[in-house]
């Protein structure tokens, strides 16, 4: 690499006499800048074809991740999808199969095979495959809608698969090609005759040269993103098929199952929700949802308990989970149509609302059908299209206006509950100014913090969680007038090793600090402690045992009196869900797993199924595991006062300076690290 500073070097201050000597020899001699001589035309490196795409994976679908590894399947039942939108398509096909390997088949228009005019000796399937950019749905003129906007989903695949096969019957003729690594292994052959068959097929098998050796599609995963695209066009039937031999996994599918579901939307939130509605009826509706521009299809129903809500959004069936402006357009439609109601019926205190307040209890499904839309990246992950904004906010107002003056019982129980959020909000937040004025007087709460509402800490408790993820299924399941939760970014600092500069500087620290209110060190106040128990809840795995024994160092080391006061404690997740028929339990970790097993379910034949993470878990059953008193475990987190300087030592040994000392401590302890990664 050239260095800036190599290109512009001249004299220094040290050498005013060599720097004259200089000058005068550069007058014979051009200067070469040190480096330049081997910076040449030929250091400029062009990729062709889809070599760009392997290179930087990450730039096409977000990394190399289990996530990213799910999105190829995404990218490729997009496509069939926008068949089925179009209406050229009644059914789609998917097989899990043993090899690792994914097939979808769709009875559409099939993929063009004649000879492109723009490269000669290539049919049109070939350029589809192998060439960035390239496809149907750039003029709007093959497909109103669709999912795929830059032309590269299809052709990413074929780039990141060990192999892809593509079979297109049209006409009643068979054709087929075969790729590896997004190279064509032969042209497109005619096989020959077929009948009563139309359509394309793609299988694709990932290539653990990009994702490792064991990446693999989980059917489980595949059966929920088919299952929703289905729930999202009522016209389409997926036929899902697994292969027995994946049936064993903790992440599998059923091995058969017909995906048809008319109710749409409707029928997606009626499953999804577990407690009551306050309404007898979800408020649904559509407009325009026959793949026209425009197309709006909505579910929305509000709960009893008033618990944290949960939304779903999609833009011509593309999974949006950052939300944009068609989710801005419906909390804005129904803001309104609350407030037009309170002023309909001579509710003063509708004033307060916010779109916060009417969305905190509800369930929503939202699903638009827009032409070209704006998405931010790549993987799509948040609508951006202005439009949509409006196209939402017109087609779900009338409705909901109508649905309200038709129920006017459920709308004024609605009004009530929304209302009552509203004064719950601002009344916290005058608690938290006034009531709790020590702590908050100095101190800006962070903005991630799920605040809980009593003013008092006697009784209240502080989760600490590790990322959005978790933390908004730890929002969702915790009790909302007592427990507090705030998420954390990853692995925290390592305040053993780091100088206080960086401790100053690590902002998800000061959030943490914030949080207690109660100062650090010598300037500890176990008065101003704002929580009666702080709870760290990680991940009931090494990276979850890593974090929490980060955590543990901060507190030892900044608020040890917090510790000997007996506020820190550890949650104990489960990190296994045994099911036996209609009985659940769970396992801590697998020596809890295997006694479960042997005593309790002997003989038995039982469903297994192991948490990824606290992100995974619903929050139901995160409540009746890890947060509820009456039903969880925590560990309390204690100082060894009797030897205060072995603890000190064995702080300093493994979290501190000096790696040589964690070098020494895992030479000794080599055949149980050699235990644990046999296991």
């Amino acid at each position: 690499m050239v260095k800036s500073n190599d290109l512009f070097a001249g004299p220094t201050a040290e050498e005013p006499r060599r720097g004259a000597a200089r000058e005068a020899k550069s007058a014979a001699t051009p200067f070469v800048p040190v480096g330049e001589a081997g910076y040449t035309a030929a250091s400029i490196e062009v990729l062709e074809g889809l070599e760009p795409v392997r290179r930087r994976p990450g730039m096409y679908i977000g990394g190399t991740d289990e996530k990213a590894l799910h999105h190829l399947f995404a990218e490729v039942i997009d496509n069939a999808m926008d068949e089925a939108v179009a209406g050229h398509a009644t059914f789609i096909a998917v097989e899990a199969l043993s090899d690792g390997s994914v097939a979808v088949t769709d009875n559409g228009r099939g993929i063009p095979i004649d000879p492109h005019p723009k490269f000669p000796g290539k049919s049109a399937l070939e350029v589809i495959m192998t060439t960035l950019h390239s496809g149907g749905k750039f003029d709007g003129k093959v497909y109103e809608t669709s999912g795929g906007l830059h032309g590269v989903g299809v052709s990413v695949v074929n780039a990141l698969s060990e192999s892809v096969e593509i079979e297109v019957a049209r006409n009643q003729r068979l054709y087929r090609q075969v790729f590896s690594r997004g190279v064509p292994l032969g042209p497109l052959v005619e096989v020959g005759a077929i009948q009563n068959r139309r359509g394309t097929k793609v299988r694709f098998r990932p290539d653990p040269q990009i994702f490792g050796e064991g990446a693999r599609l989980l059917p489980g995963r595949l059966y929920r993103m088919a299952r929703s695209k289905a729930y999202l066009f009522s016209g389409v039937e997926i036929r899902w098929t697994c292969a027995p031999e994946l049936l064993g996994d903790a992440d599998a599918a059923p091995e058969r199952a017909t995906l048809h579901f008319p109710g749409g939307l409707k029928e997606f939130l009626g499953v999804s929700l577990n407690e009551r509605s306050l309404a007898a009826e979800i408020f649904a509706g559509s407009h325009n949802r026959a793949g026209g521009h425009g197309g709006v299809e909505w579910a929305v129903a509000w709960t009893d308990d008033g618990d944290d809500g949960f939304s779903r959004s999609y833009c011509n069936t593309i999974p949006t989970p950052d939300g944009g402006t068609h989710e801005l357009g419906l909390r804005t439609a129904l803001l309104r149509g609350l407030k037009a109601y309170a002023e309909l019926t001579n509710v003063k205190r509708a004033s307060i609302l916010t779109a916060e307040d009417v969305m905190a209890g509800a369930g929503a499904m939202l699903s638009v059908f827009v032409r070209e839309p704006e998405f931010q990246g790549q993987t799509k992950e948040r609508l951006a299209t202005p439009e949509a904004a409006r196209i939402v906010e017109t087609a779900v107002k009338d409705a909901f206006d109508h649905w309200l003056a038709a129920s006017p019982q459920a709308a004024t129980r609605l009004l009530e509950a929304v209302i009552l959020r509203g004064e719950d909000r601002m009344r916290r937040r005058q608690e938290r100014d006034v009531a709790r004025k020590s702590a908050t007087k100095k101190l800006r709460l962070p903005g991630k913090l799920a605040d809980c509402s009593q003013a008092g800490s006697k009784g209240s408790e502080l989760f600490i969680v590790e990322g959005d993820s978790a933390g908004g299924s730890a929002k969702q399941a915790r009790d909302r007038a007592t427990q507090a939760v705030l998420p954390l970014r990853g692995k925290i600092l390592n305040v053993a090793s780091a100088g206080a500069d960086k401790l100053a500087q690590n902002q998800q620290l000061a959030d943490l600090m914030l949080a207690l209110g109660c100062g650090t060190r010598s300037r500890y106040l176990d008065a101003d402690l704002r929580y009666d128990r702080v709870v760290v809840m990680t991940d009931a795995d090494v990276d979850g045992a890593h974090i929490a024994s980060l955590l543990m160092t901060f507190f030892y080391r900044e608020l040890p009196e917090l510790i000997r006061h007996g506020h820190l404690f550890l949650a104990v997740p489960p990190l296994y869900r045994l099911t036996v028929g209609s009985e659940t339990v769970y396992a801590r970790d697998d020596a809890h797993k295997d006694e479960l097993l042997a005593k309790k379910f002997k003989g038995k034949k039982v469903d297994i199924g192991r948490f990824k993470g606290l992100g995974e878990m619903m929050p139901a059953q995160l409540r009746d595991t890890t947060m509820a008193p009456a039903k969880r475990t925590l560990l309390r987190v204690a100082i060894d006062e009797e030897d205060g300087e072995g603890t000190r030592d064995a702080v300093d040994r493994l979290m501190g300076t000096k790696p040589e000392a964690r070098f020494r401590f895992i030479q000794e302890r080599a055949a149980f690290a050699g235990d644990l990664i046999d296991i």
